[in-house]
């Protein structure tokens, strides 16, 4: 049974058996159609890079549809309710509490949605920070997530991503993200600080 602080979400909803129902609907009753469009986006991004890259396709898309399922709460309940699950919250995120909602979709994953791959829930827990020791399916949800992004305008770094996706693979598809965002931010998420060094240093090796 999903604890208390989810099924508050499922008020008044049943939701399908099929991800590409049961998001949409989720989010939209939760105020948030925009996020159902880039899930949906998302997703198919994930199955399409997954195909291409020799990794299992529906793990992929399912991380993609599930990613961002925690917008269902408001951006002022998301840490209270990682706290209230029990889930590790740390300096960063508490100081960017956006940063937790890729925790709080993995728990939501997982109780609501009945998802115990932990492939799956890895790759939707680091979804905006990467980590160290990512998996080919971590990245590939990662760099779907900023292919397919939710903002007005063309991602800065999309060529040179998708260049090194050709010439390079996932590592260097993630890296050259990973560059370019931590130019952007002003607190640095520790699986992120971790994931980006690992990623130079094998970059260097090669």
């Amino acid at each position: 049974m999903p604890d208390d602080v989810l099924l508050t979400l499922l008020d008044g909803l049943t939701l399908p058996d099929t991800l590409s129902e049961a998001v949409p609907l989720l989010l939209r009753a939760h105020d948030h159609p925009k996020t159902a469009v880039h899930s949906a986006a998302v997703a198919a991004e994930a199955r399409q890079m997954a195909e291409r890259f020799g990794i299992d396709p529906d793990k992929a898309e399912t991380g993609g549809w599930l990613h961002d399922i925690s917008a269902a709460f408001a951006r002022d309940q998301r840490l209270p309710a990682a706290k209230a699950l029990g889930l590790e919250i740390l300096p960063e995120e508490e100081l960017v509490p956006m940063i937790v909602h890729q925790k709080l979709s993995a728990e939501m994953a997982q109780q609501l949605f009945g998802v115990n791959d932990e492939g799956v829930l890895s790759a939707i827990r680091c979804h905006t920070t990467l980590r160290p020791g990512a998996t080919p399916l971590d990245m590939v949800v990662f760099l779907a997530d900023k292919i397919a992004w939710d903002r007005e305008y063309r991602p800065p770094f999309l060529e040179e991503l998708l260049q090194a996706l050709n010439d390079e693979g996932l590592p260097g598809g993630c890296l050259v993200y990973m560059r370019w965002l931590k130019g952007e931010i002003v607190v640095v998420h520790p699986w992120f600080a971790a994931a980006l060094e690992e990623l130079e240093r094998e970059a260097s090796e090669r």
